[in-house]
């Protein structure tokens, strides 16, 4: 066998994986519908059931672990985040609510110029 055909036969198992996890997760939801007589505990734990069993078939391809190597990386660029100290977010705050105050009181009198020399050049308005 080929290293060509060796990719190809990991590449079908992993779809067919990921497509057994999904019908596994669609069994749980139809089960839940299907058994509407039986008590609502015994529906939900086909329902979770159909989710855990789908997400384990799905951990063990390539998708999960492609999944797993994502989030350990996430974790360790979030370790890497300096939050700001309490002295910063509020200067950054105080900064924020003067600029928005400054804007609108900025953008309130361009309005009131704008209104008047429209009223001088159309003759309009009181």
């Amino acid at each position: 066998m080929t290293d060509e055909n060796k990719i190809d036969a990991i590449g079908t198992a992993d779809k067919v994986k990921l497509w057994v996890g999904v019908l596994a997760v669609a069994a749980g939801i139809a089960a839940y519908y299907l058994l509407g007589t039986q008590s609502s505990w015994l529906r939900w734990l086909y329902v979770v059931g159909g989710i855990a069993v789908g997400v384990l078939v799905v951990a063990f391809s390539r998708y999960g672990g492609e999944f797993r190597a994502f989030a350990v990386s996430a974790r360790t660029e979030l370790r890497k985040i300096v939050w700001p100290t309490r002295n910063e977010t509020t200067m950054t705050t105080v900064v924020v609510f003067a600029f928005v105050a400054i804007s609108g009181l900025f953008f309130w009198g361009l309005d009131l110029v704008l209104a008047w020399a429209t009223r001088a050049l159309t003759g309009q308005g009181g």
